[in-house]
């Protein structure tokens, strides 16, 4: 992987975590991962040029940035965001060019013109042909809904999902055609089943609506788009805390292998009065790796909880029982006990998983704050550093 596809990724990453509105439930950074690594998986079977495999896959990462500023004309926003970020790191008009028509290349309807642009087009419809297509179907339709204000009966749903199915995309590269038209074909019967089913008995279908609707309000089970909305955003944040983790660990062992060197190198030095002109900068040096890595072991350090709840907080619904840490003490009978009560109770269980999700977003905040504190004092310390020394051999020699 060269070092401009790391950099696209980490800005990338950081910009849709952070810019994108929750709404996206579809066009997200789940969807942009998985359309990179189809993206590689493609160009991979093709002989195709280094740079050209290098644009597609920095145009796969950029192609859906643009919804961090709207839904509208969100292809030529990505273009501008994409533009913006390569020509900081000096990235030629033609390569520009090339980057920008690829991202464009995604429009609905568009015909692609090269080879490249039906790579990018088909893995950006990959998921036709996945074995979750129908779980990333439901989070485009709560999408549109929540982004568009555009809400469809379930007829009116299947009869789109035909239309773009048969009239609307084909696949173009000889890997998807081999590899995928089979199971587009497959999720494609199942779509023309359930409208087989709507046709045949739609008073049946409406006593299964009934029924659906009464479970929800009974809460039996949760919607299967709002369940995956919650495993796609709990997974997103676990992520990002792994990453917070590993980022704290490189500068806990960066720092440690500092501190070890300087304490057995140049700590002895000090004794010889020839290099006391050497002593403030290196009390400089060893205090901010120090601090950096108290920092690094503050972001990674875990809080205990107490472990126990009563009956009487469940009854009143003031204990999450998804988190290990209410629940580490109770009792097998107990804990049973009360998540029987929370599977019964549909706001329970949904307050339960949002409180999750939100205090996953509060423990993230602490840990990245920390994590810029620390790359700033890491940073700051190695600059003071440098400088010290400098100044310190130039005063040396002046002496001298």
């Amino acid at each position: 992987m060269s070092a401009l596809i790391v950099e696209v990724e980490k800005y990338v990453f950081s910009l849709l975590s952070e810019k994108l509105h929750s709404n996206y439930l579809y066009h997200n950074l789940a969807h942009t991962q998985r359309v990179v690594e189809k993206t590689k998986e493609i160009s991979e079977s093709i002989e195709i040029a280094k740079i050209d495999a290098e644009n597609i896959e920095i145009a796969a990462w950029f192609h859906d940035t643009g919804f961090t500023k709207g839904v509208e004309n969100h292809e030529e926003k990505s273009v501008e965001i994409a533009v913006e970020f390569l020509k900081t790191h000096n990235i030629s008009e033609d390569r520009l060019q090339a980057i920008s028509s690829l991202i464009l290349a995604t429009k609905m309807n568009y015909v692609p013109k090269n080879v490249l642009e039906e790579i990018l087009r088909d893995a950006d419809a990959a998921h036709l042909a996945s074995k979750d297509f129908f779980n990333f179907n439901a989070l485009l339709r709560k999408e549109w809904e929540f982004v568009l204000n555009e809400t469809y009966k379930n007829k009116e749903w299947i009869a789109l999902n035909l239309s773009f199915f048969t009239e609307k995309h084909r696949y173009y590269t000889d890997f998807a055609l081999k590899n995928w038209s089979k199971a587009k074909e497959k999720n494609l019967s199942k779509i023309l089943k359930n409208q087989k089913k709507l046709k045949k008995d739609n008073r049946k279908f409406k006593q299964k609506e009934e029924a659906l609707n009464l479970k929800k309000n009974k809460s039996i089970a949760p919607e299967r788009g709002v369940e995956t909305m919650f495993r796609v955003a709990l997974r997103n944040h676990i992520t990002l805390s792994d990453i917070a983790d590993t980022k704290a660990n490189i500068l806990l062992s960066v720092n440690a292998i500092i501190v070890s060197l300087a304490l057995s190198s140049l700590l002895p030095k000090l004794d010889n009065p020839s290099n006391s002109h050497l002593f403030v900068p290196t009390i400089i040096f060893i205090v901010f790796t120090v601090i950096s890595i108290v920092l690094s072991i503050l972001a990674t350090r875990p809080n205990v909880t107490e472990g126990k709840f009563t009956k009487e907080d469940v009854a009143n619904k003031k204990v999450n029982l998804l988190f290990f840490g209410n629940f580490h003490q109770m009792k097998l009978e107990d804990f049973e006990w009360g998540i029987t009560e929370m599977m019964q109770d549909r706001d329970y269980l949904y307050g339960s998983l949002t409180k999750d999700l939100y205090f996953l977003g509060l423990v993230l905040n602490r840990k990245y704050k920390i994590l810029r504190i620390t790359y700033t004092v890491f940073m700051t310390g190695i600059i003071l550093s440098v400088f010290a020394f400098a100044f310190s051999f130039y005063f040396q020699e002046v002496v001298v």
